[in-house]
């Protein structure tokens, strides 16, 4: 086997633009799609739903990541309609959000209220264009190996319910949650909910702050991972992470 060379520092240009690059050379394809870059709400949070796809627009982007809170927020003095003719007015795809529902995979009394919720997500998302949503698992309560398997079961009821939107759904590990919080652990349970409408997701943030190791990546198949979120870490002892602790590609210490 041949070792690569290490990669060299890059900027954060390069970064940004290298999707675009790739796609233009047919380079990046997987599971018949491809990749493709979309900026996420989180980033420009603070602006709001409005004012951050404005932002967005006048930068050139095209295809955006949604969240429930700043719609939430938006839908206080405006309807969903107003939300979605926002996007259209600006030229905008939405092509991921958050569906912000808790005790969705975790073993929970709450779980049948938290599918519920999602449905009512699906119904707003859909309305808006949306295809694709995610959750992560977020729960620190306590939890034992026989717990996994009720995991599991509760990966499918919750892709049953976005498949009756014809919508696909990722699960998301983080590094504080006591039940999913590794590469190797969510792909073990998706691949034994073995559901076509749901997949893992990456977000590099967990995966590098988290407990998952560099080599776990190896254990990814082909186009197994349903969307990624990348961002930086910043040269700081891990122990003081929190969810304000990210930073711009290319301005922090991610290899």
């Amino acid at each position: 086997m041949t070792k690569e060379p290490p990669m060299a520092n890059v900027s954060r240009r390069v970064v940004l633009a290298a999707p675009a690059a790739a796609l233009a050379t047919g380079a990046i394809s997987a599971a018949g799609g491809k990749m493709t870059l979309a900026m996420h709400q989180n980033t420009s949070a603070p602006a709001g739903y409005r004012k951050s796809l404005e932002g967005w627009a006048r930068a050139g982007i095209k295809e955006v990541e949604l969240t429930n809170t700043l719609l939430d927020e938006f839908l206080k003095s405006d309807t969903l309609q107003g939300a979605r003719k926002v996007l259209d007015d600006l030229g905008l795809t939405p092509v991921h959000a958050a569906v912000g529902v808790v005790n969705l995979w975790e073993p929970h009394p709450e779980n049948r209220a938290a599918l519920d919720g999602l449905k009512r997500r699906c119904e707003q998302f859909g309305a808006l264009g949306l295809k694709h949503v995610y959750a992560p698992c977020t729960t620190t309560q306590k939890v034992t190996a026989d717990d996994y398997p009720r995991g599991v079961a509760n990966m499918r009821n919750a892709a049953e319910v976005v498949k009756q939107f014809n919508m696909l759904l990722r699960i998301e590990f983080t590094r504080t949650s006591s039940f999913i919080a590794t590469l190797p652990t969510v792909l073990k349970m998706t691949r034994e909910a073995a559901h076509p409408s749901l997949s893992p997701m990456l977000d590099c943030y967990h995966f590098y702050s988290g407990l998952s190791k560099l080599e776990d990546l190896d254990l990814i198949k082909t186009g197994e991972i349903g969307h990624v979120h990348f961002q930086d870490v910043p040269d700081m002892p891990r122990e003081l992470f929190d969810a304000t602790t990210r930073l711009i590609p290319g301005d922090g210490v991610s290899p």
